[in-house]
């Protein structure tokens, strides 16, 4: 059982950003979206986003279990809708790959299927938005990194239809270990909030993340 590697996303992103940000003298800067929001230089570089490649959009439903019932941990389901880049548009076939650790922290149990399903562990799954955008995962909630270097999250990856994936900011869990001022400080809030509020019914955490696609380079 591993911990996920420590070679992650941000530090990919810190490297590379600097170049891809970095215009050719004389040429224009990146140009808005008609959403007015610029897009993001960096937005397909993107550590593991193979993964969300690794099912057929066309064999999945709305909603998915990554968790089966004997797991260890606390039910959560996690609900959603996927909008369009304006933020108002629900937006349908959009495919949201998800994988956390498990109730000790660790990516395990991963298989020899794949590199990304050895590294991103067992607890993982794919869901492709209804005609309202909606999306739904069933699993358990994640426990922090046993070093407590990190929140508990999950990670989630989008595919659009016809585009490449990219990442988006985690889910975490609001009032939880790590989730400070420092931390929502540094969120690039890429596609929206990541930062949730937990409810609880009939022993199940509820937690809701809508996402907001990203515009395209």
């Amino acid at each position: 059982m591993l911990q996920h590697p420590k070679i992650s996303r941000r530090n990919v992103l810190m490297g590379a950003t600097a170049t891809l940000l970095a215009p050719a003298c004389g040429a224009p800067a990146t140009q808005l979206s008609k959403t007015g929001r610029r897009p993001r230089a960096d937005l397909y570089v993107c550590e593991g986003c193979e993964g969300a490649k690794e099912r057929s959009a066309a064999g999945l439903d709305w909603q998915a279990r990554i968790a089966g019932p004997t797991e260890r941990g606390t039910p959560l389901r996690i609900t959603g809708t996927v909008f369009g880049a304006d933020g108002r548009t629900p937006a349908p076939g959009v495919v949201v790959y998800a994988y956390h650790t498990d109730a000790a922290g660790l990516y395990s149990r991963g298989t020899r299927e794949t590199e990304w399903s050895r590294r991103h562990g067992l607890l993982r799954g794919w869901a492709r938005t209804k005609a309202d955008g909606r999306y739904a995962f069933d699993t358990i909630k994640p426990a922090p990194y046993p070093n407590r270097s990190d929140p508990a999250h999950i990670h989630l990856t989008i595919v659009e239809p016809g585009r490449r994936p990219y990442w988006i900011d985690d889910i975490v869990f609001a009032g939880e270990f790590g989730v400070n001022q420092a931390y929502r400080r540094q969120r690039e809030n890429r596609g929206g909030n990541g930062i949730v509020t937990l409810s609880r019914r009939d022993g199940v955490w509820l937690a809701r993340r809508n996402i907001v696609l990203e515009p395209h380079p």
